[in-house]
C-alpha cells in the first residue's frame, strides 16, 4: 500500500516562505517521478512542480507561475520530496498535493491523470 504524507503547510504573510514535505512509503519504485499539484478554492487542480530521474540525471519542472520562487528537491535516504516556497503571494493559497507517477515522462509531468498515487493534501494560506 503506497502512502504519501504531506506536511509543512500553514498560514504565512505575503513575501514569506514555507517548506512542504512529502514522505513516500509502502513500495520501492524503480522508474517514477513525483510532483506537487495545488488546488485553489473553486478551481481545478494545477501543476506546480515535478522531479524525475533517469539514470544518474535529475530533472525538475516548474509551472511558469512559480519559477524562480519555488524549488523542488528530494532526499533519497528519507524517500522524501520537498517543495521550498519563497516569496509567497496570496494567489499561491491552495491545498497542495504530493503525487507519484510510475514511469512519469517529461511530457506528462503536467497531466493529473499520469500520477498514480496522491497524498491527502496540506493547506497553504498566504495573507496579503
Amino acid at each position: 500500500q503506497v502512502q504519501l504524507v504531506e506536511s509543512g503547510g500553514g498560514l504565512v504573510q505575503a513575501g514569506g516562505f514555507l517548506r512542504l514535505s512529502c514522505a513516500a512509503s509502502g513500495r520501492t519504485f524503480r522508474n517514477y517521478g513525483m510532483g506537487w499539484i495545488r488546488q485553489a478554492p473553486g478551481k481545478e487542480r494545477d501543476f506546480v512542480a515535478a522531479i524525475r530521474w533517469s539514470g544518474d540525471n535529475t530533472y525538475k519542472y516548474y509551472a511558469d507561475s512559480v519559477k524562480g520562487r519555488f524549488t523542488i528537491s528530494r532526499e533519497n535516504a528519507e524517500n522524501t520530496v520537498y517543495l521550498q516556497m519563497n516569496s509567497l503571494k496570496p494567489e499561491d493559497t491552495a491545498i497542495y498535493y504530493c503525487a507519484l507517477g510510475e514511469g512519469l515522462t517529461m511530457f506528462a509531468v503536467g497531466e493529473m491523470a499520469k500520477y498514480d498515487y496522491w497524498g491527502q493534501g496540506t493547506q497553504v494560506i498566504v495573507s496579503s
